[in-house]
């Protein structure tokens, strides 16, 4: 979850979704399924009461701000005392969001807790309307008296960089009145992202089909996910068919959810004299937008090797054609890599030791402390995430476990974020504990890397090592070349409304499937992509965040670098990862990496990932020779 910036004065708690597929079998509800698997949401607010008597305190507060007005920058005690009611506020503000955003997480078809988020909103923005004149007041100011009042008034440092970083994007920053403008738009601006997540998650009709065995079920996007990578390819047919047929029945409607979501991102970047919507998303972290182009055009030229695991899944497969269908199936046939919650966790402590002590018995807390909702349930918001907003607390984990090796790996992922969270919120003051996204993917994929290498070690059998060799390449394909497929799709439709070009969901459709084509060899014949793939986008919650996923791709490449070094028992590098994991947003995201060991700048990251790919590749080329031969 995003804490608040003096950028826009707003308390809109925009979840760090990390969104993997949400696999489900028959699902228990809530009131079946032991309390230490699911979140304590106590730690927030005792009760929904608590959570009222809470906003209301703050709501008093809010009208405060206006008494600061004119008065800022006339003396280093003024510019702390409206900083400290920010941030106070802001601390507030979020632990309130989350206990209403969590429990409407948990079932999503209560509008209960969805109208007490919408009801936050509302009163968020209206205070970023009141409180739209702290930035432009300071900025009437030079640098160089803030800087002076810094260093008059120590207390003041911990705002150092957040001021900074104001200063350098004073361009784009606007007068009171127009600041005033763009709080109150925010309201509207989130519309389309609200849409989606409840159309999508609860409202949404799901298509009946019956299965090859004669089951009768409805799939949706739970379903969907579990059934896809089912061992029987005619219910493949059957899942994927009904599936996203489904959704072209609704072609018209996402189109205009995801073109009003693009429209709101263009009138941000416009209103703020930005060139273009990527720039508006990647300058105010300093991450030039020519990392993103990088990743674009490198994945683009390496798309053989890309193609070359393909081939290598049709091998293992067995089959004359490898459809897109086939592509979250099982490659190994009677290989259990099935574990229960309790056995994932102990595996995941195991493959987390070369983190030291301090590490590993945070994750250990929280597994037992109730920082997880675990299992899958009714209405449950689909995917998994971790949040750290509650800066005096600790973070949350939802998951929606199906006892996968997946799923193992997905809670890896969730825990490098909540450690994250945690040792930035225990080691940074609020103002600069908060990170960015650019950072924040490094520590989740780094302990997929630990995960995968602890599974490598342990075993002998060589259909368990195929197994865990192609779903360590299946997370290349996820999270390097899907994500990539992703913000090139993301960039082409921002690049498409920037030229005042119609994006309807027919046109979404045109341009997805170009892509996705490309990506994955159809005209070469490397795998064939059925026509209703066209209305993949539709299913991507990531293209409601506005430039995010392809942090994903470029933190892959960052997090193997740095694994590698820790791996190999270098102790400086696991003190300077440590460092990172504690730094918060001490820094800009590129010289935090640097500062752990990694230079994003550089093609040396993503050449490092693809070569790690080859190697995996090679290892299950030499298995599968070894084995033909035997």
């Amino acid at each position: 979850m995003k804490r608040i910036n003096l950028k826009t004065a707003l308390f809109f708690a925009a979840l760090l979704v990390v969104v993997t597929s949400a696999n489900s079998y028959a699902q228990k509800t809530r009131d079946k399924i032991a309390d230490q698997y699911k979140w304590s949401l106590t730690d927030l607010f005792e009760s929904d009461e608590a959570w009222r008597a809470a906003v209301e305190n703050l709501t008093k507060k809010l009208d405060e701000v206006e008494k600061f007005k004119g008065t800022i920058t006339q003396s280093p005690e003024n510019l702390l005392k409206v900083l400290t009611f920010n941030s106070e506020l802001s601390k507030e503000a979020s632990k309130i969001y989350l206990y209403a955003g969590m429990n409407s997480d948990l079932d999503m078809r209560d509008m209960k807790y969805n109208g007490m988020k919408q009801e936050l909103q509302s009163l968020f923005s209206t205070f970023g309307a009141k409180a739209a004149f702290i930035e432009p007041e300071i900025l009437e100011t030079d640098w160089k008296t803030i800087e002076s009042y810094i260093k008059s008034e120590p207390k003041l440092e911990v705002y150092r960089m957040p001021l900074e970083n104001m200063f350098r994007t004073k361009a784009h920053s606007l007068s009171e009145k127009e600041e005033r403008i763009m709080a109150l738009s925010g309201t509207v601006t989130s519309v389309p992202q609200a849409v989606f997540g409840t159309f999508s998650n609860a409202e949404m009709p799901k298509p009946e089909v019956t299965l090859s065995d004669g089951t009768q079920l409805e799939i949706g996007s739970a379903e969907y996910s579990r059934y896809r990578a089912s061992d029987n390819r005619a219910d493949r047919e059957i899942v994927f068919d009904a599936y996203w047929n489904n959704y072209a029945r609704f072609q018209g409607t996402y189109g205009e959810i995801l073109n009003g979501n693009v429209k709101a991102d263009i009138f941000n970047a416009r209103a703020r004299h930005y060139d273009s919507s990527l720039e508006a998303s990647l300058y105010p972290n300093n991450i030039s937008v020519d990392v993103y182009h990088s990743l674009v055009d490198n994945v683009n030229k390496n798309l053989p090797a890309f193609h070359r695991y393909l081939k290598i899944k049709k091998r293992m497969m067995d089959v004359d054609t490898l459809k897109y269908l086939d592509l979250y199936a099982p490659v190994v046939k009677d290989v259990d890599l099935n574990y229960s919650y309790d056995e994932g966790t102990a595996i995941i402590l195991d493959a987390l030791k070369p983190m030291g002590d301090e590490y590993t018995n945070t994750v250990k807390k929280a597994i037992d402390e109730r920082w997880i909702d675990v299992y899958p349930t009714p209405g449950k918001r689909s995917g998994a995430y971790s949040n750290g907003a509650f800066y005096d607390g600790h973070p949350f984990i939802l998951l929606n476990y199906n006892d996968l090796y997946e799923d193992v790996s997905t809670l890896a992922h969730e825990l490098g974020h909540t450690m994250q969270s945690y040792f930035s919120n225990k080691t940074q003051p609020y103002p600069t504990a908060d990170y960015t996204t650019f950072v924040a993917e490094v520590a989740s994929t780094f302990n997929e890397v630990l995960l995968f290498n602890y599974m490598m070690n342990k075993v002998e059998d060589d259909d368990v090592k195929l197994s865990l060799l192609m779903n360590w390449l299946d997370r290349f394909k996820g999270t390097l070349f899907r994500q990539t497929q992703f913000a090139e799709f993301e960039l082409k439709i921002h690049e498409e409304g920037e030229k005042g070009k119609p994006l309807t969901g027919e046109t979404f459709s045109e341009i997805y499937t170009d892509i996705v084509n490309r990506y994955y060899g159809h005209e070469e014949e490397v795998c064939y992509v059925n026509d209703y793939i066209n209305m993949e986008w539709a299913f991507i919650p990531h293209f409601y965040y506005n430039f995010y996923v392809y942090q994903y791709s470029t933190s892959f490449t960052a997090s193997i670098s740095l694994a590698e070094k820790v791996m190999s028992g270098d102790k400086q590098a696991l003190k300077n990862y440590m460092d990172f994991l504690s730094a918060g947003g001490s820094d800009y995201p590129i010289q935090l990496l640097k500062n752990a060991g990694v230079d994003m700048t550089s093609n040396e990251p993503f050449d490092k990932a693809i070569a790690a790919m080859n190697k995996a590749m090679d290892e299950i080329e030499k298995i599968l020779d070894k084995k033909e031969k035997e």
